[in-house]
């Protein structure tokens, strides 16, 4: 009888965890949950439409269009703190092109524990500089992290849970261990995220959830 390793559950309910998706020597699926929060973009942050006049929201009043985008994360994990650096580029283009402008736009960095609870957050701002005669622009942004080590592993009896080598046959060899509450919350306790996007205003936000 084959052996199918519970750890497979794991990997597929946790979201910002990394799989590999070997087959061990048993026939089981091996599957490794990276301590390194993954880096996403909030939805309806990752592009920003500034008017002008600024109370306009017509079609013709758009001034500048900018977006996120080619998020790369390098997460150091040597000692107790890891550092997560994310850098980011962003393109945006204007309706005016005539003359050189500079044009500030803020961005954040959130860390997120559970899909939930920020655990820290810091702004900052990238520089588009559009010479005369050129409606595009790019640059670069970046935004480093740390994160306690300690707060990403699991308790002992939870990954114990998660990894057992069950055997088909066995009175829990269908139940999925994430269906206990307790193991649930610990999990998500130890997962987290690194989230970046542009820290818009309430009405950008409303723009770009209806537009």
């Amino acid at each position: 009888m084959t052996k199918r390793s519970s750890a497979l559950l794991l990997g597929l309910a946790l979201a910002g965890c990394s799989t590999d998706g070997q087959i061990d020597e048993t026939g089981g699926i091996q599957i490794t949950r990276s301590i390194c929060p993954a880096v996403a973009i909030p939805a309806g942050t990752g592009d920003v439409t500034l008017f002008d006049p600024p109370v306009s929201r017509d079609a013709r009043a758009i001034d500048v269009v900018a977006n996120i985008t080619n998020v790369r994360s390098v997460c150091q994990d040597a000692g107790a703190q890891l550092v997560v650096t994310t850098t980011f580029d962003v393109f945006a283009r204007r309706r005016d092109p005539s003359a050189a402008r500079d044009v500030v736009l803020p961005y954040f960095g959130t860390m997120v524990q559970g899909g939930s609870a920020i655990q820290s957050k810091r702004v900052r701002a990238v520089r588009l500089s559009f010479p005369a005669g050129q409606a595009r622009a790019t640059t670069r942004g970046q935004v480093v992290a740390q994160l306690n080590r300690s707060a990403t592993a699991l308790p002992a009896e939870v990954r114990e849970r998660l990894t057992r080598r069950r055997k088909p046959g066995d009175a829990d060899a269908a139940i999925d261990p994430l269906t206990d509450p307790a193991v649930r919350a610990a999990v998500q306790r130890a997962t987290f995220e690194f989230l970046v996007g542009f820290q818009l205003t309430p009405e950008q936000l409303s723009y770009n959830a209806t537009r």
